[in-house]
């Protein structure tokens, strides 16, 4: 599964021919967590409060790449939060 990026410690990766919806993985220290790209909320796992704001802020900077790479599953990768 490619990284996207990395920020903070906390990895988004990326698996292609996944199942849908289309979403993205979180990891952070031992959790982890799946996104769902259309309403960038929470589907699966666990993240600390803060953690989460984090890759929703994130997610809703990089929304459109990160719907581009799904749809065409090119792998890129993204800039982090700074």
């Amino acid at each position: 599964m490619p990284i996207i990026t990395r920020f903070y410690g906390i990895i988004i990766k990326m698996y292609f021919n996944d199942h849908l919806p289309p979403h993205f993985h979180a990891i952070y220290n031992e959790y982890n967590a799946i996104f769902d790209l259309n309403t960038l909320e929470m589907i699966e796992g666990d993240l600390p409060p803060k953690a989460m704001k984090l890759v929703k802020e994130w997610a809703e900077e990089y929304k459109v790449d990160l719907e581009k790479i799904w749809k065409t599953q090119e792998f890129k990768q993204l800039p982090g939060l700074i």
